[in-house]
């Protein structure tokens, strides 16, 4: 049978850097201490393709997926990120072509949460792992990973609380300005999702639930599923005294990010990116930075 994807292409001097699957979903079981968690996980996967071939054997990304993914059911692993590097490594092998190697996944994950111990419930956040492998010309393999997560909180607006404030204080001239001053005022709110991600180094290793506490913690106030009406004015009360742009979000999460990883080494990377859905403008708003943990530490002693 002829193997076409071996075949020479029509444009033969283009090396593509990455071609692959995308958009797989499978269970993967993770061994916590604590518990076991199923992850519905979505991957992507792919390999560069030199200039001298057609295609990159597809099929072989799958079998590897299948191979090290659902043996998971009976072997579980003990984190998504561990599994990202063990299907990176085997991405090289099947593809003896290929000198990079790329996985990405994002997973659904639950941890139990709530405004109080009497409203606990299953939160719902995402988890991120991404493993990159580079062949060397000596046939050494190389390896990057990252893992991170999603959260979702909301913001309160700043500049908004200000602006109602001076107005209310116009319209009632008896009341002294002073007192509004140390009140929460009324704004437009925002849902928040901010998303954390560590690119870490041989040896180096995050809680993934530390990570969504974090971010949580940088948001005017995090969500619940479950509020009865004192826990929604505690909520709400708690984001108002709390106000913050979407770049205030992002500065205090980076902030925080020396104290809270203290085991992380300064050549770890830190990306993060915090979108407000806006409630009175038919827009979003973003932020993102990309900056190492060494970075955010000589910045903050300075």
């Amino acid at each position: 049978m002829k193997d076409v994807h071996a075949m020479a292409p029509a444009q033969g001097n283009l090396r593509l850097r990455s071609v692959g699957l995308s958009g797989i979903r499978k269970p993967l079981v993770v061994q916590r201490a604590e518990r076991q968690n199923v992850l519905a996980v979505t991957f992507r996967v792919g390999v560069d393709l030199p200039s001298d071939r057609k295609g990159s054997d597809l099929s072989r990304n799958a079998e590897i997926l299948a191979e090290i993914v659902d043996t998971t059911v009976t072997r579980p692993v003990d984190s998504l990120e561990s599994a990202c590097s063990s299907i990176v490594r085997e991405l090289l092998v099947r593809h003896p072509y290929a000198r990079e190697a790329a996985v990405e996944a994002s997973a659904e994950y639950f941890l139990q949460k709530g405004v109080s111990e009497e409203r606990r419930s299953f939160e719902d956040y995402t988890l991120i792992a991404e493993a990159r492998a580079t062949r060397g010309p000596g046939g050494e393999v190389e390896l990057g990973r990252a893992v991170g997560a999603e959260a979702v909180g909301m913001t309160a607006c700043p500049c908004a609380m200000e602006t109602c404030r001076a107005e209310l204080v116009r319209e009632f001239p008896e009341l002294a300005a002073s007192k509004f001053e140390s009140l929460p005022m009324i704004t437009h709110n925002q849902r928040n999702r901010t998303r954390l991600v560590f690119e870490l180094e041989d040896g180096g290793d995050v809680e993934v639930d530390d990570v969504i506490d974090t971010i949580e913690a940088s948001a005017s106030s995090p969500t619940y599923a479950i509020l009865k009406r004192g826990d929604e004015g505690a909520v709400v009360l708690r984001a108002h005294r709390r106000p913050k742009f979407v770049e205030d979000v992002l500065r205090d999460l980076l902030a925080s990010l020396p104290a809270r990883f203290p085991q992380l080494s300064d050549r770890t990377g830190v990306r993060a990116t915090t979108v407000s859905e806006e409630s009175i403008h038919k827009y979003n708003v973003e932020a993102s930075h990309r900056v190492s943990l060494g970075e955010l530490r000589q910045g903050l002693e300075t």
